[in-house]
Formats: structure tokens, sequence, C-alpha cells
């Protein structure tokens, strides 16, 4: 009897312990949510081709019949590819328009998951670093930002901490924290801009969710919560997506609504001037087609 009793409590010990190493998985469905990258990472030697498209104002004085609600123009477009090197680490390589000051851009990132959820852990904590080069033609003696004096007057950088929770088996959340440094800037900018931003994820069948993101940058002109704007400063807006995202087998499909026009984070998150209120928010969506190496 009393080696029962010593089998027992041994066998409850072992099954405490693998549950307490139990990882929660799949708090988003995607690498990225609709602006925000996601905590979600791609298993190894897992490619992920991606083609993400935006187009133009659906209303507004550059939107409405005459664009065909912005479907005749395209805000931004994003062609690249994602490749898992191990369980905690993936690269990606894109090519994108450009919404902002920089146009043809060249975007290499990073991403590294630091910690997952599990019964132990509250959170999936991952580090993101993105490089972004323009590659596009000078324009000598504009005084603008495309007339790059020097070289590194083409790069921008972005760094962001993810922090995700799965609260159920259907409901995801996500607190991102993001820094943003532009070389150049135009006169009434600041080189660096800070951010945070809140994301979540809703299941809502088998193959539907729900997802929404929103970014608030922390200083500068773009940040709500400076008061003294300078003069020559457009109006800048917070980044707001909605979207819904479909699943099936290797494809991940997601169409969304979003006042962005950029794609990248040195893009939207310092350079949002469009307003949902004013209806220049846009359609966009996401193809992404999964490939095992």
């Amino acid at each position: 009897m009393r080696h029962l009793l010593t089998y027992c409590l041994l066998w409850c010990a072992l099954g405490a312990w693998a549950q307490s190493r139990e990882r929660v998985v799949r708090t988003f469905h995607d690498t990225r949510i609709i602006n925000t990258q996601s905590v979600e990472m791609l298993a190894p030697r897992r490619l992920d081709i991606r083609i993400v498209h935006r187009f133009g104002d659906m209303l507004g004085d550059a939107g409405g019949w005459p664009t065909f609600y912005g479907l005749e123009n395209a805000a931004d477009v994003l062609f690249g590819f994602d490749y898992g090197v191990s369980e905690n680490f993936m690269l990606g390589l894109y090519r994108t328009k450009g919404a902002g000051d920089r146009r043809q851009l060249l975007n290499l990132n990073f991403k590294a998951r630091l910690a997952q959820q599990r019964p132990t852990m509250p959170f999936t904590i991952a580090a993101t670093a993105l490089g972004s080069l323009s590659t596009m033609s000078q324009v000598e003696g504009s005084g603008a930002v495309s007339s790059f004096p020097q070289f590194s007057h083409r790069l921008a950088f972005s760094g962001q901490l993810l922090i995700a929770h799965k609260l159920s088996e259907y409901i995801g959340l996500q607190l991102t924290l993001s820094t943003v440094h532009r070389n150049l800037v135009p006169h009434y900018d600041d080189n660096t801009i800070f951010a945070s931003g809140l994301a979540t994820h809703i299941q809502l069948t088998k193959m539907l969710s729900f997802i929404m993101d929103v970014q608030l940058p922390l200083n500068g002109n773009q940040s709500p919560l400076q008061t003294v704007k300078h003069p020559d400063a457009p109006n800048y807006y917070l980044p707001i997506g909605v979207g819904i995202e479909v699943e099936t087998g290797g494809h991940v499909f997601q169409i969304n609504l979003t006042n962005s026009a950029g794609i990248v984070e040195t893009d939207f998150i310092p350079e949002t001037t469009q307003s949902w209120r004013q209806g220049e928010f846009r359609l966009g969506f996401t193809i992404s087609r999964l490939f095992n190496l």
C-alpha cells in the first residue's frame, strides 16, 4: 500500500511538471496582424511568401466614385517573404512601394521569440528589428527628404517589443512597444518616434477571425499627447486597422480597413496623415502562402 501511494504521488508530480511545461500556442494565426507584427513565429525551415496591398482612400476628397472608392489607386504594396531559421528566430525580406517621404523601399526584418506563454509564464514575448532602405532616385536641390544629401539619409529603422497573452481558446491580446528612427526628417519632425500599441485576435469560427490593432505615438507632432505642434507639420492620426482573417490550410487570407497608407513600421507609425472621420481609410488585403523547405 505504501509503494502504491508513493507511485501515485510520483505520477501526480510528473503530471504537474509536464503540465507546467506545456506551451500556449497560436495566440494569433499570422506573423502580422494588420499594421502590427504579432508574437507568432514561423516553424523552422518554413517559408512564407507574402503579398500585401493597400488601396487608396475609400471616401473623402481623394475617394468616392472617381477612384472607384480607392480601388483604382495603390497607396502601398508589399512583396516578399519570411523564413523560419529556428524555432525562436525568423527573418524577412520585403520590397514595398512606400507611402511616406521615402519610396521604393527594401526592408530587412528580424524577429526573435524571448519567452512562450505557459502555466508558469503568463506572456509570450518577442522582439523585432527592421531596417528600411529607400532606393528611389535622388531629387537634388529640393530640400525635401528625397534630396538624400548622404547615403545614410536613405535609411530608417524600427525596433519593437511584443508582449501577448492568450486569454482563452478564442481571444488573444498584445501590447506593442515601438521605436522608429529616421536618419533624415523634415525640419519640423523628430528623428526618433516612440509608440505603444494594442492588438487583438478573436476567433469567430474554425476558419474565420476578427483582428484589430492601433498604435499611439508618444512624442513628436505625431502624438496626440503633445499639445504644442509645429505650425508646418501636417495633421497626424493614430493608425487604426480592423479586419477579418481566413485560414485555409497553407493559405492565410486577410481583408482589412485601415487609415494607414504605409505597410512597414517606418512608414505607418510616423507618417499616418489620413483620418477615419474624413473617410480617408482604405481597403487592404494580405495573401500568405506557406511552404516547407
